[in-house]
């Protein structure tokens, strides 16, 4: 259906009010509800709305007719008439019955912040299995909410909050619905069995796999990018790109390894969000190392460090090996880097400092390194010397009677996966016979 002018005008000139309530019961201090609120600033305008104004209560709990209290609805009305707004998004999530009270009492679309998350993902969405998630995660929220969203769905010129699955399947019966979720949930399965044999082809390979996991907008795809020459999409935007993105990475040593950019974690992520997208996010599950990205120059730094950490350990990868680049270091002042660090390994980088950059690629090659082991091989095992030079990098070698001797700098996951022949060739004893780097 072409559209008209006066939708584009209509979509384009969405423009919200924000509101946040802070309850005794929640389990946030004043500084999190402060980081949420300005995240759900940036969130708004990466959804295309404009921002004009704020509006906050501290509450002992949930008013379950309005949300916020009934007074500070009144007030919210009063700020909806004298700014112009026509989108008030809540920082929380709302049931459907209270969307529905507050669509009648201000006369303006209602949404909340897992509905915000999700139409943002609705636009970024780019490969079949990314969009297939979304519509999966909108329908799951928006089912138990239908009741609730009635004058929303009825409301023309789309925006926030109708992407995605549309007007006209939001607007079938829950039988249909659950058909629908049905029918995703099966395709979906079908394209996470394809990514299971890519990811297992990889394995059988013996190829390295690292992703880069980390809160949005910390630099994961600029790091891809630089690191990898790939051309991946780079915005300043929170969700800027939603879709893994693998590439090959080679290293000094000429070993090449694989690099995964996986979606980027946001504080208070919809469980909706993280099951459905629970197989892009795996990439993070089935690497040898994480390298966990972070924005060393964000205020929230330390809380966002949190949020990633909780988010992997619902996914069942806090167990994985990880290296954290402390990133944008060139946005902090010079006395405040030597302050970055955590009890793992780490490193301080810009990803637009190319010695950095040599940095990164010198600790992924430590990585693949399992240290160096001599062996003694007879001069006749061809076989056996020439699996010594596919499992790591000979240092030095000399011949010894009948005997060929080498030092190997071993790749540890090709000595795990190939080099068991060699085990009874190792010898332990002679480490000292040959130049030690």
């Amino acid at each position: 259906m072409r559209q008209t002018t006066h939708d584009v005008d209509q979509e384009l000139d969405e423009k919200a009010i924000l509101v946040s309530l802070i309850t005794n019961n929640r389990r946030m201090t004043p500084e999190s509800a402060t980081h949420s609120l300005h995240e759900l600033v940036s969130l708004a305008e990466t959804a295309g709305l404009t921002v004009l104004g704020v509006l906050t209560q501290n509450k002992d709990k949930v008013d379950s007719k309005w949300f916020i209290g009934k007074g500070k609805a009144q007030e919210l009305k009063e700020m909806i008439d004298d700014s112009g707004a026509n989108t008030v998004i809540f920082d929380q999530e709302l049931s459907g019955a209270q969307v529905r009270n507050l669509e009648e009492a201000l006369d303006a679309k209602i949404i909340d912040r897992t509905q915000l998350i999700l139409d943002i993902f609705a636009q970024r969405a780019k490969t079949r299995e990314g969009i297939l998630q979304v519509e999966l995660a909108q329908l799951s929220y928006l089912l138990p909410r239908l009741s609730g969203h009635g004058k929303n769905l009825s409301r023309l010129g789309g925006g926030i909050g109708t992407r995605g699955p549309g007007e006209s399947k939001l607007e079938m019966d829950r039988r249909h619905i659950r058909d629908r979720i049905t029918e995703l949930k099966n395709q979906l399965q079908e394209v996470v069995r394809h990514r299971g044999l890519h990811r297992e082809r990889r394995k059988k390979s013996g190829v390295f796999q690292a992703a880069l996991v980390g809160y949005t907008n910390a630099g994961k795809s600029t790091l891809l990018k630089r690191l990898t020459n790939a051309d991946v999409y780079v915005e300043d935007k929170l969700f800027a790109t939603l879709d893994p993105t693998s590439r090959s990475l080679k290293l000094p040593s000429g070993k090449e390894i694989v690099l995964t950019d996986t979606v980027g974690f946001i504080q208070n992520l919809p469980h909706d969000l993280v099951a459905a997208f629970r197989a892009t996010l795996e990439e993070a599950n089935e690497a040898d190392l994480i390298l966990h990205v972070v924005d060393s120059a964000s205020e929230m730094r330390d809380q966002q460090m949190k949020v990633v950490g909780e988010v992997l350990k619902e996914l069942g990868a806090d167990d994985k090996e990880m290296l954290t680049l402390f990133n944008k270091t060139d946005l902090m002042p010079v006395d405040e880097r030597d302050m970055l660090s955590v009890s793992g390994e780490y490193l301080r980088i810009s990803a637009y400092n190319d010695n950095d950059l040599e940095l990164i690629l010198a600790k992924l090659q430590d990585k693949l390194s399992g240290g160096s082991q001599v062996f003694r091989i007879p001069a006749d095992k061809g076989d056996m010397i020439s699996l010594a030079y596919r499992v790591g990098s000979v240092l030095e070698s000399e011949v010894d009677g009948d005997d060929m001797v080498l030092r190997v700098r071993l790749n540890a996951d090709d000595y795990d996966k190939h080099g068991y022949p060699l085990h009874p060739y190792t010898s332990e004893n002679e480490t000292a016979e040959l130049p030690q780097d």
